[in-house]
């Protein structure tokens, strides 16, 4: 509990210092938002409001996980270093992030609101999520237990729905292939969230706060430790050290929320929404609840759904809308919501979905005692 007190006062602190150095840093060069002119028409306004503002958070996450491994090892030199899960999940986090700033990079060089082609973006976002989903099956601890498994969760390996049941090699190509559905499915899901002043920021800091407690959970009721639950426990390779990045994403992005929040003086660009995406992913590959970010990242689903609604009836009815604009926040907006109306909405919605994951995941242990 000291490290994530300890991680999450750093990241608190980079994010919330380093947020306005970036602002300056950002205007100095004149790297601005381009805005799309088929968005909302109050939008305009924003145009040239710095982005790749996700940078700040990428470095505050980084920067506090080490600091905070090495501070544990000055007090105890016994303390557990970085663990192969943490790692890998900040590999996810940062290649995602990457492929955001190279898109947010081209936008404000050639000054316009569209950043890499369809086809570089899917691949570059393909080769990174390939490489997370090959390396995390490796790595086993001193137990055989590995960061991840070919059995698909929902707050845990279900054993009758084991990927591996044509073979190892099967098992290995179809979870790539799943790994890559969630690894697709989040990061565009907090990229399409990402559309309104502090909208995706404060969302993910509700997603990441139930990763948090679930994180200690796990550790609490890991298998093999005396506290455990019988056949509730956990067979989670490193629950701990999820649970403090998972706080150190959580205090990073209330930092930068500071800063991003109506109206804003930066947004995370995509930077921030697919470094973000990529890290909720990994935590639901990572802490064997796949399933069950349906349920905790609801809000996500919810708006990805609503621009799936959109596309397909559009096309199916020769031109005609279910929503005045999709995504769902912008179709409030033209509504005549205001947007921080839309936004603080949203965060209750948010907020409710991810209740509600946390009662399945809370639920289903009692159930198993």
């Amino acid at each position: 509990m000291i490290a994530l007190l300890i991680g999450a006062g750093v990241a608190l602190l980079v994010a919330l210092i380093g947020t306005p150095l970036f602002i300056k840093f950002l205007v100095a060069k004149s790297y601005g938002q381009f805005i799309r002119d088929d968005g909302p028409t109050s939008h305009h306004t924003k145009r040239g409001t710095p982005t790749m503002g996700g940078t700040v958070v990428v470095a505050a996450v980084l920067i506090s996980y080490f600091a905070t491994h090495l501070v544990m090892w000055m007090m105890n030199p016994r303390s557990p270093g970085p663990s192969a899960s943490g790692l890998l999940l900040l590999f996810l986090m940062v290649g995602m992030g990457f492929v955001g700033f190279l898109d947010d990079y081209i936008k404000i060089s050639n000054k316009r609101s569209l950043g890499l082609n369809a086809r570089a973006k899917l691949i570059l976002q393909a080769a990174v999520g390939i490489i997370f989903a090959i390396l995390v099956l490796q790595f086993p601890n001193e137990n055989g237990l590995r960061p991840a498994s070919t059995q698909i969760s929902l707050v845990r390996d279900i054993p009758w729905l084991d990927l591996a049941f044509g073979g190892t090699v099967v098992g290995a190509i179809l979870f790539v292939l799943w790994s890559n559905l969630i690894i697709t499915a989040a990061t565009n899901g907090v990229n399409l969230t990402d559309g309104l002043d502090g909208l995706a920021a404060g969302a993910s800091i509700m997603v990441f706060g139930a990763y948090t407690i679930m994180g200690i959970w796990q550790s609490n009721q890991a298998c093999g430790s005396p506290r455990e639950a019988g056949s509730g426990c956990y067979q989670v390779r490193d629950p701990m050290d999820l649970a403090l990045l998972a706080a150190i994403l959580s205090a990073a992005l209330v930092g930068f929320l500071w800063w991003n929040t109506s109206p804003a003086k930066i947004f995370m660009g995509d930077t921030g929404s697919l470094a973000i995406g990529g890290a909720v992913a990994a935590f639901a590959i990572l802490s064997r609840t796949e399933l069950l970010l349906a349920f905790i990242g609801g809000l996500f689903v919810l708006i990805t759904l609503s621009v799936i609604i959109q596309v397909g009836f559009f096309k199916l009815s020769g031109g005609k809308r279910v929503f005045k604009m999709a995504p769902l926040q912008h179709h409030f907006e033209l509504k005549g919501w205001a947007e921080v109306t839309v936004v603080v909405r949203f965060w209750i919605l948010a907020g409710l979905f991810v209740a509600a994951g946390l009662g399945v995941f809370y639920a289903e242990w009692v159930v198993l005692l």
